[in-house]
């Protein structure tokens, strides 16, 4: 559900401007309406927001060298090391602006060695197929009066009288190209088509010299980054939130908006209803202006999820998606329950939902990396829906429980065991609950937003597609008096009630309009749902496969075939189980954003509660 919010408007004089921002920081509940002006124009507020960009980025390359806080010299005596040194015994050089200096020299020392060694390893490629020389040796030939020249040309070119006329001596000859070079006076014009090569001034032997301690260099940066991260990241951290919170002020600060003549600032924001009176009181003893006031329809009302702790865990996927506006619904509490169900059909697996649960950090660790909000009783809950859903097919890491001659777990077979057809009826038949459901959903949402009548031809389609579906099932005669009548009263609710006060031959092609998308779209949508049984399918296929490549392939020896089965099962079974795990989150997601939102009549857009408070 969505917290309730009540308006708050501030009428400050200019010189108690900055004060009242602090105090309004200090309670920490108020979302002030910002403005652009102040984000665009004011210089010091972009030079904040460059350096905060700078923080971020110095902080999110030294996360990736976290080292375990132990200090290990790399260079005796280099300003890096010393530094780092000095640093550990004077706190005063763990500022912000020291460590992001010495961040920006160690990546631009890095930058321009990477730059060398690649011109050394072009170097070296040119100089490979000539053999190691000293270029000193060709500079004494020219005072000597006589000039090499080095060439190349494709073999086929390669012309055997050059030999004789311009000393043509060979290099390398492979079945693609000549590599050779010409021995003649300075003053011997020589006329070879071939293309002439001009070689660094390097020996190949001194090029690789300064290559290897080029990368030797290049092999100490990731050492030097631990280092700088094991003292660097709790500052960079401590200055990230510090800065954050004087850009949010900054901000606040320059979206007051003047009034008479600049000597007044007027400020609007938003606060939960059910902390009004506590704020209201703090405002009251420092003497404030404030009025407060109900939100109008045209207010953009920031939103704050408010929900019992089984739908606060799927709230990430709901902002994944984008926030309900203030006048609908949040849908969170109503997909929850579906989405935990589909993620358990398309995993599948008993042994998998319990290796989820019984390696729960790890498993967490992975979801986060899907997306970093997920809590691990949300994985905990997925583990469970995944061993629950793996009984109906029977599958314990691909192999099949029920061929198991146990009398309990018989009787489970006998309880819960599923084939495939009636899976995939399973499925289909899930999608129809999920899509009705959000039909009704969505004649609630009509209501509560426009009034009851609007939501009439939403109920007209329930009523419709329900009756029908139920005498279908039920084998009840379509003629019966008692089924016409619920029809032709959907009829009309779809054809004639569909648009509240207008003409009612364009109510009826409105309904005609809606049919059509009806007829068209909803088995669509209920076909979507066939996922569900694909997925879990195959899933199961692919565990199956991995199980009998492991007890195939393993060797008769006992030992080497012990452990070559337990490779393939174990590399097997995580690469299914990671690959599972991703279509089980992306597939009821695509199911939920799409199938269910689009159904319910979801329209999102809503904007985060964000109090402005001291980070």
């Amino acid at each position: 559900m969505i917290t309730k919010m009540k308006k708050l408007t501030f009428l400050i004089h200019n010189g108690e401007y900055e004060g009242f921002l602090e105090q309004l920081r200090s309670l920490g509940v108020v979302h002030v309406i910002q403005t652009q002006q102040g984000a665009v124009q004011d210089a010091a507020l972009q030079d904040d927001i460059n350096l905060l960009a700078r923080y971020k980025n110095a902080l999110k390359v030294l996360e990736g060298h976290k080292g375990d806080g132990s200090f290990c010299a790399l260079e005796t005596g280099s300003p890096f090391d010393e530094f780092v040194k000095r640093a550990q015994k004077e706190p005063s050089l763990l500022c912000p602006s020291k460590i992001l200096e010495r961040f920006d020299i160690v990546e631009a020392d890095r930058v321009v060695l990477e730059q060398t060694l690649q011109m050394l390893s072009r170097d070296r490629a040119q100089l490979l197929p000539w053999g190691d020389f000293e270029p000193q040796s060709v500079e004494r030939l020219a005072q000597a009066g006589y000039k090499i020249r080095f060439y190349t040309c494709p073999l086929r070119a390669f012309k055997d009288e050059w030999t004789d006329k311009y000393g043509v001596v060979e290099i390398l000859r492979d079945k693609q190209k000549v590599n050779f070079i010409t021995l003649t006076h300075a003053d011997d014009t020589v006329d070879i088509d071939a293309e002439q090569v001009q070689l660094p001034a390097m020996s190949l032997s001194a090029v690789e010299k300064e290559l290897a301690q080029t990368q030797a260099e290049i092999d100490i940066f990731p050492a030097k980054m631990t280092q700088l991260a094991d003292i660097g990241i709790p500052v960079l951290e401590k200055a990230i939130a510090e800065l954050e919170s004087k850009i949010d002020f900054s901000r606040v600060r320059l979206t007051g908006e003047k009034l008479a003549e600049d000597h007044l600032l007027l400020l609007e924001g938003w606060i939960p209803a059910a902390q009004v009176d506590e704020a209201c009181k703090a405002l009251d003893i420092k003497g404030v202006f404030y009025d407060v006031s109900d939100p109008t329809p045209d207010d953009d009302i920031p939103i704050q999820l408010s929900n019992n702790k089984f739908a606060r865990l799927f709230e990430p996927l709901t902002k994944l998606y984008m926030l309900p506006t203030y006048q609908e619904l949040d849908l969170t509490l109503f997909f929850a329950p579906f989405f935990m169900l589909f993620f358990g059909l398309c995993l599948g697996d008993t042994g998998y939902g319990l290796l989820m649960i019984v390696a729960l950090p790890i498993f967490t660790k992975l979801f986060q990396l899907i997306n970093p909000n997920f809590s691990k009783w949300l994985v905990v809950l997925f583990g469970a829906s995944t061993m629950l859903c793996g009984l109906l097919s029977g599958t314990f890491f691909g192999f099949n429980m029920y061929d198991l001659d146990i009398p309990f777990v018989q009787k489970m077979k006998g309880i819960l065991y599923t084939d495939n057809s009636t899976m995939f009826t399973v499925s289909l038949c899930i999608g129809v609950v999920q899509i009705l459901f959000g039909m009704g959903i969505k004649a609630v949402n009509l209501a509560i937003q426009c009034g009851f009548k609007y939501a009439l031809s939403t109920i007209g389609w329930l009523i419709l597609l329900i009756t029908v579906g139920v005498s279908a099932i039920a084998g009840f005669d379509f003629g019966s008096p008692v089924i016409m009548g619920i029809l032709i009263v959907a009829a009309v609710l779809i054809f004639l009630l569909n648009s509240p006060g207008k003409n009612p031959l364009l109510n009826i092609g409105l309904g005609l309009w809606d049919t059509y998308n009806m007829a068209t779209g909803l088995l669509g949508d209920v076909l979507s749902y066939v996922r569900l049984f694909a997925l879990g399918l195959s899933g199961g296929i692919l565990a199956n496969v991995f199980n009998s490549m492991a007890v195939g392939m393993a060797p008769d020896n006992k030992v080497a075939g012990f452990i070559v089965m337990v490779l393939i099962f174990v590399i097997g079974h995580a690469l299914n189980i990671f690959m599972n795990i991703l279509g089980a989150i992306v597939h009821p997601m695509r199911l939920t954003f799409v199938e269910f939102f689009k159904n319910s009549g979801y329209t999102g857009g809503g904007v985060e509660y964000r109090p402005f408070a001291t980070k």
